[in-house]
């Protein structure tokens, strides 16, 4: 699409990030919406986060408002749809949209898509430019590690782009494994592929950005290397804001001009019948992060130096360092919310070709793109008066022998190093 987007009158453009305790992640999530503001000179254009970090969105959408913005176009920071793009940010949108009365459109993910891919490449390559020896691609295992979710639609693209860097870069293997929530997970993945006999794994991380999960993934590959000393293992760098990176984020942006801002919902299990989440399909659309917008990030005067790998989640660490301890937030909680959430489930996710989620019960809308309505309301208010169970629907899998309960029982490299010592 055209580089030199042009947006109507009193147009801005709010990014839309998770969040992270790791400062550097934050920092580069603000570094990206620098690109974009270079991309769309005299644009308004602001960021904000879900957790962990300020500032968080509503925030940011305040600031466009106080700009004389009167159209917002959305964009969530994500590489797929999972909860926090299908269900925690337009949840935010949402009742932010209805509370001040503005309009809010909201795009779409970043997508397999083949701008990301050859990103993806490059940073692939960057690792084989960087290696000490030529070992050929033929003789090479490329792992692609995604997130991890408990969306099965999302998991499966990490799948799709492992296929097309494998088959375009040709490879002599590849495998996908993922830094949580589901399987495999990093460590199981590269022992498995240790056993395949190539004489090289790279291992790449499909991230945008750097973080506790990245630091995970590359430990991961530290720890596999010792293990495996007649493998050479390589680290590619995640994404960042390679220009690439920035080229898909404005496809998005002008997708919502232009009324081409399809989701996937044949594949959505809030709507489908997706094989072992059936019991998900009309799931109410909610956030599981309000209760702690702009909490628990990094802690200061940590041994990390704000590169956080979650060692401030381990008790005993924090004592040794005499840190303030807090646990990692639970979304069973049970402190007084009233979540009325008016979203017509009375029938099933039904949807048109449009595939757009419109907020028809309060004005202004949230409108994904400029398609039409496919009867799915998605209106809320957030009041804070009864007590209400708030948690995620379990992930069916969770005890799986290669997924989360392989991870050590202390998180954080340097919370493991100071109990060895």
């Amino acid at each position: 699409m055209d580089k030199s987007l042009v947006l109507p009158p009193n147009t801005g453009v709010m990014l839309c990030g998770h969040g992270s305790r790791n400062q550097l992640a934050v920092g580069e999530f603000a570094v990206l919406s620098e690109r974009l503001r270079e991309r769309l000179p005299g644009i308004p254009v602001e960021y904000g986060y879900l957790e962990f970090a300020n500032p968080v969105i509503h925030q940011g959408l305040d600031s466009l408002r106080a700009q004389g913005v009167s159209r917002i176009l959305a964009v969530p920071g994500m590489l797929f749809a999972a909860g926090h793009a299908k269900n925690d940010i337009p949840s935010v949108l949402n009742t932010y949209a209805a509370k001040e009365k503005i309009e809010i459109t909201y795009g779409r993910e970043l997508g397999v898509d083949l701008k990301m891919l050859r990103a993806a490449g490059d940073r692939v390559q960057e690792a084989i430019d960087a290696a000490a020896t030529d070992v050929p691609r033929t003789e090479t295992l490329l792992l692609v590690v995604g997130r991890g979710a408990s969306d099965p639609d999302a998991n499966s693209n990490v799948a799709k782009v492992m296929r097309l860097l494998w088959e375009g870069m040709g490879f002599g293997w590849a495998e996908v494994a993922f830094s949580g929530v589901t399987f495999p997970l990093v460590s199981p993945a590269l022992d498995h592929a240790a056993r395949l006999g190539y004489r090289r794994i790279i291992v790449f991380p499909y991230f945008l950005f750097t973080g506790v999960l990245v630091k995970r993934i590359y430990d991961a590959v530290d720890e596999a290397a010792l293990r495996y000393p007649g493998i050479e293992m390589l680290k590619a760098p995640y994404l960042n804001d390679h220009p690439l990176v920035v080229d898909t984020f404005v496809d998005r942006i002008q997708e919502m001009l232009v009324g081409q801002n399809l989701m996937n919902c044949a594949m959505c299990k809030y709507r489908e019948q997706v094989l072992g989440f059936e019991a998900e399909v009309g799931l109410a659309q909610e956030s599981h992060h309000h209760h702690v917008e702009g909490i628990g990030g990094g802690l200061e005067n940590c041994p990390c130096k704000g590169d956080c790998d979650s060692s401030c989640r381990d008790e005993a660490f924090c004592k040794l360092h005499g840190l303030p301890w807090t646990p990692l937030h639970s979304h069973g909680h049970d402190h007084p919310h009233d979540h009325a959430h008016p979203h017509d489930h009375a029938h099933p996710h039904t949807h048109d070709h449009g595939h757009a989620l419109i907020n028809r019960n309060a004005l202004p809308l949230i409108a994904l793109g400029n398609a039409p309505d496919h009867g799915h309301s998605h209106a809320q208010a957030h009041h804070h008066t009864d007590p209400v169970e708030h948690h995620h629907h379990p992930y069916p899998h969770a005890d799986h022998p290669l997924g989360p309960v392989t991870l050590p029982s202390v998180p954080g490299k340097l919370a493991r190093e100071a109990k060895r010592r």
